[in-house]
């Protein structure tokens, strides 16, 4: 149920965009209760509250920006600019990035489970099983087959027979171990032509007696300019993109 809450508060704050100017002011306060319902939107308000707190480990668990951050801080270490960008530019990046990968899912979102809900045509558990379908979908569609058969084998549970059968328990480790080794393979690809640049240079010092030189100094303008000339930002952000298709 805790699950099914968390996901939740994250297709309600996805939307609020297009509903700033319909928010009712929130107050709080302590008071006797003279309705059983209010007991109940007291309780429900403290539950959004806590999940909300956990609300960057459902970013993290449940779409693609585990492997845009680590893509993104691959190209950063082979570049060898340790500073440049900044981890806030790297986070931030990979968030908007996020944001517009999942923009299709979290439209359906909206569409079948946030706005029936704000209508109240259907009921909060309809809508939390309606949210959760698209984001089983996306799952399903990124994450390897082997992954989240090690992760049946692990539990013990059943061999399930269609993908309805699979919890989200199990689901949701699968996913993140998937987006995890493909991002390592994106990042080993990453390191190969600036590993190259190194070496070549490595190599030019060496003939040239200069041993007491690090390499790392003279390849890095080198390294910059190669990644400016191939519209490094644009061929990588592209990759990520379409890596999501």
């Amino acid at each position: 149920m805790k699950l099914k809450l968390a996901f939740l508060l994250l297709l309600l704050l996805m939307p609020l965009a297009g509903y700033a100017e319909g928010l009712p002011t929130i107050t709080v306060g302590i008071g006797e209760a003279t309705d059983p319902g209010e007991v109940s939107t007291a309780l429900q308000i403290l539950v959004v509250l806590t999940i909300l707190s956990v609300a960057p480990a459902i970013l993290l668990m449940t779409t693609g920006f585990t492997r845009i951050v680590i893509v993104l801080s691959f190209v950063r270490q082979a570049m060898g600019t340790q500073s440049a960008p900044s981890n806030q530019i790297v986070i931030g990046l990979a968030l908007f990035l996020t944001f517009f990968v999942m923009a299709p899912v979290f439209n359906q979102i909206n569409e079948q489970a946030l706005k029936p809900y704000l209508d109240q045509k259907i009921s909060q558990e309809q809508a939390l099983e309606e949210a959760l379908q698209p984001m089983r979908q996306f799952m399903f569609s990124q994450v390897g087959e082997k992954d989240l058969q090690l992760l049946v084998d692990i539990s013990k549970s059943p061999q399930p027979e269609n993908q309805a059968d699979i919890s989200m328990l199990t689901l949701i480790p699968a996913f993140m171990l998937s987006e995890l080794k493909r991002a390592f393979q994106m990042g080993f690809l990453l390191f190969v032509p600036f590993l190259m640049v190194d070496m070549i240079v490595a190599s030019i010092l060496m003939s040239m007696g200069m041993m007491m030189l690090p390499p790392i100094i003279v390849s890095l303008p080198f390294k910059i300019l190669l990644f400016v000339l191939v519209d490094g930002w644009s061929l990588v952000i592209g990759s990520l993109v379409q890596s999501f298709g």
